[in-house]
């Protein structure tokens, strides 16, 4: 947490682009850039908040099997984004990761995500992960295949280190703190197979506006009933009862 209240680290599931689009017949594309502008202006309110991590769902390992035209646009709006945001957000002290597996993707979208990484990558106002072909069992599988070749090369030593904390460095988030609130537009409420390890403790805040339609005021409204709660982590309540019913 970087204050009382306020969340450090927040992920958001974007969900809802589509639906936006047929409710006013209109392509998906159409959806996927409005969506676009949302996250313009999540980036810029996190950015004013001062609230350092910020992590968006942006394309997963199961969106592969969406129609081909469909695949095709995002692509193209993915370039645009890479070509036409990144130069803003380097003025603005912003720093941008990508996670996720980047071989599926053409050899020119990965050469524009490793350019934008390293313009940016000593920007420390604000800290945006693109989760573009993730999946969280692929990260904890892809983490468990790293430690392996961890314990192959330094034996028993590596076996006797392995806590949690340890486990948790192999994550592609590695070096990040885990989430403190994940937010889900579009009235769905499921986490969609996205950081499963590290949204172990955090708390969840589903909203039926479809990410398109993602507001400031939606966005203050999520962190209004964040600071509301009691987070508690496992631990036991007073008088010895558990949190966990």
């Amino acid at each position: 947490m970087s204050d009382a209240g306020k969340p450090g680290h927040i992920a958001i599931i974007m969900d809802g682009n589509g639906r936006w689009a047929r409710r006013r017949n209109l392509p998906r594309v159409a959806g996927h850039k409005q969506g676009a502008e949302a996250v313009r202006r999540v980036v810029e309110t996190c950015a004013e908040m001062q609230i350092p991590y910020l992590t968006l769902f942006g394309f997963s390992t199961e969106n592969w099997s969406r129609p081909e035209e469909e695949i095709n646009e995002l692509m193209s709006l993915l370039r645009h984004y890479l070509r036409g945001e990144i130069a803003e957000l380097h003025k603005n002290n912003i720093r941008l990761r990508v996670i996720g597996d980047r071989s599926a993707f053409d050899e020119d979208i990965v050469r524009m995500i490793e350019h934008a990484e390293r313009m940016t990558a000593g920007n420390d106002r604000l800290t945006v992960v693109m989760a573009l072909n993730y999946g969280g069992r692929l990260d904890i599988l892809s983490a468990a295949r790293r430690f392996g070749e961890t314990v192959l090369e330094e034996g028993r030593a590596a076996l006797d280190r392995l806590d949690e904390g340890a486990f948790s460095s192999f994550l592609m988030t590695g070096d990040l703190p885990d989430p403190d609130l994940l937010i889900r537009t579009s009235g769905e409420q499921r986490i969609s197979n996205f950081l499963l390890w590290q949204c172990a403790y955090a708390e969840f805040v589903f909203t039926e506006t479809l990410w398109p339609d993602f507001s400031k005021k939606d966005f203050h409204d999520a962190l209004l009933r964040f600071s509301e709660r009691e987070r508690r982590y496992g631990a036991l309540k007073a008088g010895g009862e558990s949190c966990v019913q």
